[in-house]
């Protein structure tokens, strides 16, 4: 495994829980490396490691362009090409941290009220995977994963199975262990998580992986921004 590291050790497991931003993907439908791809002024993965941090956690990238070592810690596998899978065995591998929460790095508009609120259910429960659901279907992302998982997920990825829902729910059915799935509706409906600038639960899912996406959030945080300010002004 070849490391890149801004900041030695940085995030990379003096902590019992550490974060890692995917932003190892080829980028094809942006056009650009879109971790560098501006929303609101920063880089997409300014957003994502500033989530990651907000949550309290200490945060590195895992996967991406060397360039990206100016914003936080980054460890790269030697294979490329292998996906979100790959990035998740990389990190897993690189940390001793015993639980890691994992943010992609085209998910913006996720509150870090939710990685908050998945660390500390995965510290309660003990269980190696912590998911959420939206209109009951389950979520590759956000998850929280303890670094048992690891050598099932290595094995789905050695066997060329690189889909990271799939892996999960077949290292989960190996250990014995159900995966935890929150509902973000219910979390919402009882306070326990919110967005800091209002956004209802709806977007914080938005895929910004094209520069539709990108459009897209854009016009939710104006739509939020003007709402702010409508009743700022009331």
């Amino acid at each position: 495994m070849n490391r890149a590291d801004a900041g030695e050790g940085r995030g990379l497991g003096e902590s019992e829980s550490v974060g890692f931003v995917l932003a190892g993907g080829q980028s094809s439908r942006m056009g650009a490396d879109k971790a560098l791809v501006q929303l609101a002024g920063q880089p997409l993965i300014h957003h994502a490691l500033s989530t990651l941090r907000e949550a309290g956690l200490p945060a590195s990238i895992a996967g991406g362009s060397t360039a990206l070592q100016a914003f936080a810690s980054l460890v790269q596998d030697s294979v490329t090409g292998l996906g979100p899978l790959g990035g998740i065995c990389t990190a897993l591998r690189a940390t001793s941290a015993r639980l890691v929460a994992f943010l992609p790095v085209d998910l913006p508009l996720l509150p870090p009220s939710l990685i908050g609120i998945l660390l500390n259910h995965a510290r309660t429960t003990d269980r190696p995977m912590t998911l959420t659901s939206v209109k009951g279907f389950t979520q590759t992302f956000p998850v929280v994963l303890g670094r048992a998982v690891l050598p099932e997920l290595e094995k789905s990825l050695k066997a060329g199975h690189g889909g990271c829902l799939s892996a999960f729910e077949a290292a989960a059915a190996k250990l014995g262990e159900p995966m935890s799935l929150l509902s973000v509706e219910g979390l919402v409906q009882s306070g326990q998580a919110s967005h800091p600038l209002g956004l209802p639960a709806a977007r914080w899912f938005l895929n910004v992986n094209s520069l539709d996406g990108l459009l897209q959030a854009e016009e939710y945080l104006l739509d939020s921004i003007r709402v702010s300010c409508f009743h700022g002004h009331v």
